[in-house]
C-alpha cells in the first residue's frame, strides 16, 4: 500500500486535513472512494453493527446511502495525539417518506503508519427534523 498522507503523528494542521478528505469522501457518497481511506483489514463500530474489511464497509455504505437520501455531513476535528484523531459530526438527510432527520455524533479513528484508517469507532443520534430547520444545503451536480 502507498502511503495515504497525512501521515501519523498528527499535528493540529495534519489532523484537521485527515478529518476534512473524510468529509469531503463521505459526502461525494461514492462507498468506493470512500473504503479506499481505510486499512483491508479495519475495524469499525457504527451504532450498533460490526463491520470488518474494506468489502463491508462498501456494503455498509451502499446500505447506508439507499436509506439516508440526499446525505450532507459537516465533521469537526475535537482532540488529536499520535495515531488517533476525534471527531464531532452533524449530518443530514431523509428517508424515502420525505421524513428529515439530523444525525449527530462522535468519532474515534486511529491510524497505521502508512495513514490508512485501521479503526473508526461511531456513537450517533437520529432527531427527526422538518425540512425547514435543515443546516445543511448544497446544489446538487448533474
Amino acid at each position: 500500500m502507498n502511503p495515504r498522507p497525512p501521515l501519523p503523528p498528527f499535528t493540529e494542521e495534519t489532523a484537521r486535513q485527515k478529518v476534512q478528505a473524510a468529509e469531503d469522501a463521505w459526502n461525494a457518497r461514492d462507498p468506493q472512494r470512500v473504503a479506499l481511506a481505510y486499512t483491508e483489514d479495519t475495524e469499525w463500530r457504527n451504532r450498533s453493527e460490526f463491520v470488518n474489511g474494506r468489502a463491508q464497509v462498501i456494503e455498509f455504505l451502499q446500505r447506508k446511502w439507499k436509506r439516508e437520501l440526499d446525505y450532507r455531513l459537516k465533521k469537526e476535528l475535537w482532540a488529536f495525539t499520535g495515531n488517533r484523531i476525534a471527531v464531532r459530526f452533524e449530518y443530514e438527510f431523509h428517508d424515502d417518506s420525505g421524513q428529515w432527520y439530523r444525525a449527530y455524533g462522535n468519532e474515534n479513528w486511529e491510524f497505521n503508519k502508512l495513514g490508512y484508517m485501521h479503526r473508526r469507532f461511531a456513537s450517533i443520534n437520529d432527531v427527526a427534523i422538518r425540512e425547514v430547520d435543515r443546516k445543511f444545503r448544497w446544489e446538487r451536480k448533474t
